[in-house]
């Protein structure tokens, strides 16, 4: 009989590990209270519009989008700091939960109708306060959203919006994957540069960028939003759950210890499966 490689032992109770630390805070967001859920979405509308207002100052100055991509990366770094939730960030953690049976699709269904409703009322209102506060982020703001809402529902749209989901999600199992701060803050501004720096598609970020321009100068409408809105909330839900969660489940649960329907027998005295 051959031995078992130590270091894919090791590989393997890693993952068995992670898992299980994503699927206990994933069954945290799942049952959080009515008030949490609320102002922890409404908190990450709020502070993630850090992010958009650096952006936008660093683009109006230089006009670089690479540039301001980079600054954008504040405002993950706040939500991560400050715990406060976006509505993409639950494309991993909260299924993996519903996954290993500690909660319900309706249960996650709430998360994801709450996080995001809040995420965009936070979002507008931060908005309007950058658009009176600095009258000179107009033009910039009106032509940051005519990227998005002039956008054609073709491939190139469909692919924008699938990697944006996929990018947000990988960026919740990085920081699922390490204790260190500084390794979470640094892959916060490596996905900020790829989601803002290179314009994918991205249902609450991009949202706020063009309350802004609402609030603006008035040259774009609620209804361009919320026509390109409505394609792009499935498409990121398809690259962040189909692409990135999925792949993930499909490793986890062929391993024993596995949070999971295969491994359903397993659980210790306080409920939780081992």
């Amino acid at each position: 009989m051959t031995e078992e490689d130590p270091r894919a032992v090791g590989v393997e109770t890693e993952v068995v590990d992670s898992f299980q630390q994503g699927t206990d805070e994933g069954t945290e967001r799942l049952h959080r209270g009515g008030r949490a859920l609320l102002t922890t979405g409404l908190f990450g509308g709020l502070e993630v519009g850090l992010g958009v207002l650096a952006y936008l100052a660093v683009l109006h100055e230089t006009g670089s989008h690479l540039l301001a991509g980079l600054a954008f990366g504040i405002g993950f770094v706040a939500l991560l700091l400050a715990h406060s939730e976006l509505f993409t960030e639950d494309f991993l953690l909260p299924v993996l939960a519903v996954f290993a049976g500690r909660g319900t699709v309706l249960d996650l269904l709430r998360l994801w109708a709450v996080t995001l409703a809040m995420n965009l009322v936070g979002g507008w209102v931060f908005m309007w306060l950058v658009a009176h506060a600095f009258p000179e982020f107009g033009p910039t703001l009106t032509e940051s959203a005519r990227h998005f809402v002039d956008a054609p529902l073709d491939l190139r749209s469909v692919c924008l919006a699938v990697l944006g989901g996929g990018v947000i999600t990988v960026l919740t199992r990085m920081h699922t994957g390490t204790e260190s701060d500084v390794a979470k803050i640094i892959a916060s501004f490596g996905c900020a540069f790829l989601l803002a720096g290179l314009s994918l598609f991205h249902s609450v970020l991009d949202s706020i960028l063009i309350f802004g321009a609402i609030h603006a100068e008035g040259l774009v409408g609620y209804g361009e939003w919320l026509a390109w809105f409505a394609y792009v909330v499935p498409l990121n839900m398809l690259g962040g759950i189909v692409l990135v969660t999925a792949l993930r489940l499909v490793r986890a649960s062929q391993l024993p210890g596995t949070p999971g329907p295969d491994n359903a027998g397993s659980e210790d005295p306080g409920g939780r499966r081992g």
